[in-house]
């Protein structure tokens, strides 16, 4: 076969890659999958890609972004998280990524030649290592000058010839839009798990959007605040309130979330979260994640008094019972939450743990659902602000 007639047939099958990416990819959520399908077709078009990577800066509170590997004989792909600080690692300084992020619009290494002929790092090495001849990589455009990247590698003799890189260069554009419209969509999803929570932010996803929608949610709701913050607000530096904030909002969250509850805000120093009684041990799983809150409390004061910072101490107030769980807000700003008096009831119970002296108060209703099972301290009843009757309370010390 001639190069003409070789470069003929390419040409023809790169094109059933981008007809399939364009036209039969619609119904697939992950781009994962669609990546790696993607592969195995351009190795049957004959373009012979032994090992690819897709590179995506990502909006998340804890990852700068995403790589997801494909290699040869795989029918998926690996994704691998990217921490914030990676750009201070010897594994990106100097690596494609880095030279494509400073602007570069290809990076080409011919990977057979003299090593030290050619670029120097470790993703070069490793490459060789594994038998591949030759590198490609590029920008990845989507809308507002976002840059991504896509590499592609051979381990074809003498590497990709220049049919092989036009029929992978006529993806590039195909390959944004497929991969921003998934990007976008999980995007949405991670932003409402991340400022909503994740069950608010699939209904919201699911259209529940409406102002004055939602429904009645019977759960078991706990608040906690931040003791003696206006003071330490008031003292110290910025920054320093900053990170004792979030030092003390993951002692008291991962736990939570753990356990099976929903956080569905933080309000300054405090938050709001609930156990759906749907789940029958809600309300222990809830004692748990306090008891776990307490022992990261422990551990994060013993690392803050080496830094000699004031050990930090919070109020919970723990009810149970009917919440309304929906849309609330102004026609033009919504916020997802929970009210009822059994909110209030809580509310008004952690401000009681000041006036007591214990850190977690909870109302003879939820105490009721888990008798027996966890040692409570009975401390009386008491008057509740809003409340017209005395309320039974009892201690949690777990």
């Amino acid at each position: 076969m001639t190069q003409d007639n070789s470069e003929s047939v390419i040409t023809q099958s790169d094109g059933d890659v981008v007809d399939w990416l364009t036209n039969h990819t619609r119904d697939e959520r992950f781009l994962d999958n669609i990546f790696a399908q993607m592969c195995v077709r351009l190795q049957r078009a004959g373009i012979p890609v032994k090992r690819a990577t897709l590179h995506l800066l990502i909006h998340h509170p804890q990852w700068l972004g995403a790589r997801i590997l494909w290699a040869d004989g795989k029918r998926e792909a690996d994704i691998a998280r990217v921490d914030y600080d990676v750009r201070e690692r010897s594994e990106y300084i100097g690596s494609p990524a880095n030279e494509i992020h400073d602007g570069a619009a290809e990076i080409r290494e011919n990977l057979e030649r003299d090593p030290s002929l050619g670029r120097r790092h470790a993703v070069y090495d490793e490459m060789r290592a594994q038998g591949l001849t030759d590198y490609v990589a590029w920008p990845l455009y989507h809308t507002l000058g976002k840059r991504h990247i896509v590499t592609f590698a051979t381990d074809r003799r003498g590497g990709f010839d220049d049919a092989h890189i036009a029929g992978l260069q006529k993806l590039l554009p195909v390959l944004a839009l497929v991969s921003e419209i998934r990007m976008k969509n999980r995007l949405a999803r991670t932003l409402l798990e991340t400022y909503v929570g994740s069950h608010a932010g699939e209904l919201i996803l699911a259209g529940a959007t409406r102002r004055g929608s939602g429904t009645t949610v019977r759960a078991a709701i706990m608040i906690c605040d931040l003791r003696d913050f206006t003071k330490i607000s008031d003292n110290w530096p910025r920054d320093d309130v900053i990170d004792l904030l979030n030092g003390y909002f993951d002692a008291v969250s991962d736990p939570i979330v753990r356990h099976g509850g929903e956080i569905l805000k933080f309000m300054g120093d405090g938050l709001l979260a609930i156990f759906p009684l749907s789940e029958p041990q809600a309300c222990a799983n809830l004692l748990h994640a306090v008891t776990d809150a307490r022992k990261a409390m422990t551990a994060l004061n013993e690392k803050n008094g080496e830094a000699g910072r004031t050990p930090l101490n919070f109020g919970i107030g723990v009810h149970v019972g009917d919440v309304m769980y929906g849309n609330i807000g102004s026609r033009a700003r919504l916020d997802f939450t929970v009210i009822g008096p059994a909110v209030n009831m809580a509310s008004r119970l952690e401000a009681l743990t000041k006036q007591l002296g214990r850190p977690v108060l909870l109302s003879r209703a939820f105490a009721d659902h888990v008798a027996g099972a966890f040692e409570l301290d009975r401390v009386g009843e008491h008057s509740v602000r809003g409340f017209s009757e005395p309320i039974e309370l009892f201690a949690y010390d777990g």
